[in-house]
């Protein structure tokens, strides 16, 4: 890419990101560009990189409650899908930027995401289950890291949510920990299901199909392990399960659909299969769950009572 063109796209980048940040609380600035590329900050992306994060971040929004100051240096913002939580499985972004210019920063790390639920009438503490970290999508988004928490129940008079997380960028670190509302599902949709073996639970977390269409779709999950200690986030579980699935439609009679495929462990520690939908509505997808050995270790029954509602 020819100079003239690196500069037009930084200018692109820097003015947007002005632009979406100026109505938060985090002391954006007007910026001028000045007759270099974006790329002579060497803590920073290329002009290429730093579009296509700018460009992401227009799919998603911010929450100002989770975004926090570093060293009076560095911005770090979070985002959601929508800007809000909601009950089961939900993916949280963040981008790290430079206070001086804007420019964002690819080197940094997000740890420590720990989401605590307080009941209020037993005064107790409980956690929920989230990704074993927090990373880039891949090469081409090192300046977006994403994590994900799934929620096991929403806000209520009955218990609130607070997330907190470390954060280091360059030389400098902070933390943020801040009450968040968690909201619930519309009716048929329900995306988290536990179960248990021997004295364990675990938490089959469904990853948001809102983008399912008629037809086959990829279908993936994770399995969440319960932790001794309740107020210690609940991993990924390090046993390798089989998740058998069929999908029937409870208000068409409950007819299934063919060409489905099981969901298998992946490197990543999630599972993946397909599911066919072949017409809208509701679609309640029945889970059978089996363990290394191939012994069924929950649902199993015909129409299972360990099962997702998914409506497209």
């Amino acid at each position: 890419m020819n100079k003239v063109m690196r500069l037009f796209f930084a200018g692109i980048v820097l003015v947007g990101l002005n632009s979406c940040n100026s109505n938060d609380d985090w002391g954006a600035q007007t910026i001028e560009i000045p007759g270099i590329t974006i790329d002579g900050d060497i803590d920073c992306c290329s002009a290429e990189e730093a579009l296509q994060v700018y460009r992401f971040l227009q799919t998603v929004k911010i929450i100002p409650e989770l975004s926090t100051v570093v060293d009076e240096q560095y911005n770090v913002f979070a985002y959601s899908r929508d800007g809000s939580f909601h009950v089961g499985y939900n993916e949280i972004y963040f981008v790290a930027t430079k206070k001086k210019n804007g420019n964002y920063v690819k080197n940094f790390k997000v740890t420590g995401l720990t989401p605590l639920m307080l009941m209020t009438k037993m005064n107790m503490k409980h956690s929920t289950p989230v990704g074993n970290s927090v990373e880039s999508f891949n090469n081409d988004y090192l300046a977006v890291k994403r994590g994900w928490v799934s929620f096991v129940m929403s806000s209520s008079d009955a218990g609130s949510w607070t997330l907190g997380y470390n954060v280091d960028v360059l030389e400098g670190n902070g933390s943020v920990e801040a009450n968040i509302t968690v909201g619930t599902l519309p009716d048929g949709q329900s995306w988290l299901k536990s179960f248990k073996v021997g004295n364990d639970t675990y938490y089959l977390s469904l990853v948001d199909p809102n983008d399912w269409q008629t037809g086959t779709n990829d279908i993936r999950a994770y399995v969440s392990k319960k932790s001794t200690s309740a107020t210690v986030p609940y991993a990924q579980a390090t046993e390798t399960f089989t998740i058998d699935i069929d999908p029937r439609m409870p208000d068409m009679g409950n007819h299934t659909s063919p060409g489905n495929t099981q969901l298998l462990k992946q490197e990543d520690g999630s599972y993946k299969g397909s599911v066919n939908l072949t017409m809208t509505g509701l679609w309640r997808i029945h889970l059978t769950v089996k363990d290394a050995q191939g012994n069924i270790v929950a649902g199993g029954e015909e129409l299972s009572s360990l099962y997702w509602d998914v409506t497209i």
